[in-house]
């Protein structure tokens, strides 16, 4: 089977099967022309379940219903805010879109998106290894910067988080998680490749077919070295080869050593279930699994059109040197004017 799935197969068959089994044995995937089940279109996998399980919830995956009702729905994080009335056309379509909830699209609403560990936490990390969040006041002046938002200075362009610098997208994963807003990924298909495409800051992610041997260990991505194939209606992504320039999950560790495998398996006309496994033992003590759905979006994807030297951060720096000369009272404004 090779190292990238044999590394995963006793991990992922019995939990995945649970989760998605019962809700695609009805439904007829369409295939493309080469016999391949279709999962092109853009997908948006936006949520307002936590990615980890509130403690009091234990080992329980699902709300009762009672407690679905009750969810304090968040629109800062641009899930499940409110129902806006449908309209098929222009950006209003679009924008109705984006603020789909896939919190339950089958009608059970998760406690967290990670369902191993059965508690639904990140596992204990490995050594000495803290949390790196990133924030206005890093706790570590760290470099490299491997979190996307924030940074730990700014002497530099290099001390800013990797989506100021417009490297790395702040939910352009690998792997995808829900994130504040513009959350949704772009799947095309050939024969022998699928792209896997995001447009917070726009990354194509080219996923190979057949027998190709990984690239040595010395070719490294931000993306990673993808590797596909099909089991049965579902496409495993395997990637390795990170430059582990990036965290590795949630603010811990470096994406070096990381594998991940990565499933999109189509249960339904409108609905993805998306899930990804991460083995980082360089990070972490135990794999984690998340289960993040995705549903159809009907548009296209929208350039967000980040660039390096943008305008954001010219100013910052230029407000801090302000600030080194004593002027810490100058705004952006009044420097620019000068």
């Amino acid at each position: 089977m090779g190292l990238h799935n044999l590394r995963y197969f006793f991990y992922w068959l019995p939990l995945w099967y649970c989760q998605v089994s019962y809700l695609a044995e009805s439904y007829d995937v369409p295939k493309t022309e080469w016999g391949q089940p279709d999962l092109q279109g853009v997908w948006n996998f936006s949520s307002n379940v936590p990615m980890q399980r509130p403690s009091e919830f234990g080992q329980r995956q699902f709300l009762t219903p009672e407690e679905a009702k009750n969810v304090l729905f968040r629109p800062e994080l641009g899930a499940g805010a409110e129902i806006v009335p449908p309209n098929h056309f222009g950006i209003e379509s679009y924008y109705s879109d984006i603020r789909v909830d896939n919190s339950g699209l089958d009608g059970r609403v998760r406690t967290s998106h990670i369902v191993y560990p059965q508690d639904g936490r990140i596992p204990l990390r490995v050594g000495n290894i803290r949390r790196r969040p990133g924030g206005v006041n890093p706790l570590s002046k760290d470099r490299p910067v491997r979190f996307v938002v924030g940074g730990v200075g700014r002497d530099g362009p290099e001390d800013r988080g990797l989506s100021e610098r417009c490297i790395v997208g702040f939910n352009q994963g690998p792997p995808f998680t829900p994130s504040l807003y513009n959350n949704h990924v772009q799947i095309i298909q050939n024969k022998d490749h699928v792209v896997i495409m995001t447009e917070m800051i726009h990354d194509a992610r080219i996923v190979k077919f057949g027998e190709r041997p990984s690239l040595h260990g010395s070719v490294r991505f931000w993306s990673g070295d993808s590797r596909g194939h099909w089991e049965e209606g579902t496409l495993v992504v395997t990637t390795g080869n990170f430059n582990g320039l990036t965290q590795s999950f949630d603010g811990f560790g470096s994406s070096e050593n990381r594998l991940l495998i990565e499933r999109f398996t189509r249960i339904g006309p409108r609905t993805i279930n998306y899930e990804f496994t991460i083995d980082d033992p360089m990070t972490f003590r135990d794999h984690i699994t998340a289960i993040v759905p995705m549903s159809k979006v009907d548009a296209q994807l929208y350039e967000y059109a980040c660039h390096e030297g943008n305008y954001g951060m010219g100013n910052m720096l230029r407000a801090a040197r302000r600030r080194d000369l004593g002027n810490a009272s100058d705004t952006v404004a009044e420097i620019n004017r000068r």
